[in-house]
């Protein structure tokens, strides 16, 4: 059974509960979108965590979601106040190169890699057919980055 994304907050929760238990957001404020199986939305910087923090969180994302068979991850990381990246987001790409190098995860797709209509958009559309639904397709949301598991 499908359970819903907080916008908000990116928790997941209960379709029946009607707002979102952690930050209380309404189901019917159009802020819940469907979460299936084989994808998560994990968010690294809810909370403004340390990096370290952030990091923690990934590996414990990874973890769950190789375990309960998920096959995409969307990491929220942020892209900084500064406006010029910030310092979960470098921390976190710097991890997930190296999770890529010891075959602990497949694949990393930058957000700028992510459009429908760019050949690799294209492929993983064809592997995935879920994300041509996802909220950041043909975005270049420099805040989040896809992984492969």
């Amino acid at each position: 059974m499908a359970s819903l994304l907080c916008e908000i907050c990116g928790n997941e929760f209960d379709p029946g509960q009607g707002r979102c238990p952690y930050c209380q957001a309404s189901c019917g404020s159009g802020r819940m979108s469907a979460v299936g199986p084989f994808h998560r939305v994990i968010n690294l910087e809810r909370g403004m965590p340390l990096v370290q923090q952030a990091l923690d969180r990934l590996e414990m994302a990874i973890v769950e979601a190789n375990s309960q068979g998920a096959k995409v991850l969307t990491l929220i990381h942020g892209y900084g106040s500064s406006g010029r990246g910030g310092a979960i987001k470098a921390a976190v790409q710097r991890q997930l190169h190296l999770l890529f190098l010891q075959g602990r995860i497949k694949e990393i797709v930058y957000s700028e890699e992510f459009k429908g209509r760019s050949k690799r958009g294209r492929h993983l559309l064809r592997r995935f057919p879920f994300l041509a639904g996802h909220r950041d397709l043909n975005r270049a949301n420099p805040g989040i980055t896809l992984v492969i598991l």
